[in-house]
């Protein structure tokens, strides 16, 4: 074989437990993020409106978020 290497690609390490603190922590970071979305829909809804995802239709008018995907709206 001339001049022909044979290079092998190096081994991929993982540090298993950077992924075991990131398997417990997503559900985490979801409970929070859902717990403060649900006061913000209640509160939406105690001003009379209603949540909408991506935005408010007419006839009615944006008076808020309930979410990051999800504006609050009236008539």
């Amino acid at each position: 074989t001339f001049g022909v290497s044979t290079l092998q690609p190096p081994e991929v390490l993982v540090d298993t437990s950077a992924m075991r603190i990131l398997f417990l922590l997503f559900p985490l970071f979801l409970l929070l993020v859902s717990s403060a979305a649900a006061g913000k829909h209640d509160k939406c809804i105690r001003r009379g409106g209603f949540c909408a995802v991506g935005g408010c239709r007419f006839p009615y008018k944006y008076v808020g978020v309930c979410s990051i995907l999800s504006h609050c709206c009236k008539p």
